[in-house]
């Protein structure tokens, strides 16, 4: 026993602390909040999760299309796809597809820093206030109509749930003390008389009730002038254009899916004129937007054909050249055919009469 044993600790060793150990600086700037709800999310991925982070901390009307994600963040298009489809299905994002009066089509994004369904539990009351009401709880609001915007609209911010209401917080009622002196001797009673009341008028059914005003009446629509309503028949600017239309009309007899209508008929019109000006038939036209066409449904024929209009208008034809000058005089055209009287061989002359060798005839025998 006298003997130091080594092996012995020499006194308890301090235990190893286990799990994660925060260190938290306050921001004051350039800081974004984020929900338990969101950052600890059971279902989502830590994709998603770190992506509606990555949103929420956008400024207003950024882009967050994927291929403009996939541009800033590491992760590819399909990676982001997915984890827009799981915030969108979890209530976090709110996508909408609209088609400008340009006619490009594009997508309104919301996001949500706290989902629409989703409703925090109040905390539980003092046990020493006595309650019947349960204590209200505010309500998610609702978003407001979507932003005309390509990038991102913020959604509005919920108003907070009311804490629990304290012991400290009531005010109490004094209550009025009892007099130290004997009772008072109680009052001699009274005959009363029974009187009907008179019933009064409602002050609420004499005050009048303010008229709506009426809704201002919609404007009217002005009226598309006709395809053909023009008699200027040697105007040749009118008659292409006339042409133009009457081309784009009958589209849907080549094909019944072309059936255009009067509106997109006089706007792609000045589109066919110019093809007309350079010299190109309206078969030629016709045959170039009706060749070719995909199979599957057209959704938007007016948008192909103006495509096709633009990307295949020909060329200008070049000015004609004008005639080259000649330094030698033209050859005149041959004398006819004629039959000699002499010896009914065929000879070229002016005039009928004997060929060369009958006239030379008579001279050799004189």
């Amino acid at each position: 026993m006298d003997s130091q044993n080594l092996s012995a600790p020499s006194c308890v060793q301090p235990r190893v602390p286990r799990g994660v150990t925060h260190i938290n600086v306050r921001h004051s700037t350039r800081f974004t909040v984020v929900g338990n709800h969101l950052a600890q999310h059971r279902e989502l991925t830590l994709t998603a999760i770190g992506l509606a982070l990555h949103i929420q901390s956008l400024p207003e009307g950024a882009r967050v299309d994927i291929k403009s994600l996939a541009a800033r963040l590491p992760e590819g298009e399909a990676r982001i796809a997915s984890a827009l489809r799981q915030l969108e299905a979890h209530g976090y994002l709110s996508r909408r597809r609209e088609r400008l009066p340009s006619g490009r089509v594009v997508t309104h994004t919301v996001s949500y820093n706290r989902p629409q369904g989703l409703v925090e539990p109040a905390a539980q009351p003092a046990a020493s206030v006595p309650t019947s009401a349960p204590i209200p709880v505010a309500e998610p609001v609702q978003a407001a109509g979507l932003v005309a915007t390509t990038g991102l609209v913020a959604a509005p911010e919920l108003p907070p749930v009311p804490g629990p209401v304290h012991e400290s917080a009531l005010t109490p009622v004094p209550r009025p003390s009892s007099p130290s002196g004997p009772a008072p001797a109680p009052a001699p009673a009274r005959n009363f008389t029974c009187v009907s009341p008179v019933p009064q008028a409602s002050t609420s059914a004499a005050t009048p009730m303010p008229k709506p005003e009426p809704a201002p009446a919609p404007k009217p629509r002005l009226p598309l002038p006709a395809l053909d309503t023009d008699t200027d028949t040697d105007n040749p600017d009118r008659h292409r254009h006339r042409a133009a239309t009457a081309l784009l009309a009958s589209l849907h007899r080549e094909d019944p899916r072309l059936l255009l209508a009067e509106r997109d008929v006089h706007r792609l019109a000045p589109a066919v004129t110019a093809w007309l000006e350079r010299g190109a038939a309206a078969e030629a036209v016709r045959l170039a937007l009706t060749a070719g066409l995909p199979r599957a449904r057209l959704h938007h024929p007016a948008s192909l054909l103006a495509h096709c209009l633009t990307e295949l208008l020909p060329p200008r034809l070049p000015a004609a050249a004008p005639p080259i000058a000649r330094s030698h005089p033209q050859h005149s055209p041959p004398h006819p055919l004629q039959n000699c009287e002499g010896c009914d061989r065929a000879f070229r002359a002016a005039a009928p009469g004997r060929c060369r060798d009958c006239r030379s005839v008579p001279q050799e025998a004189a």
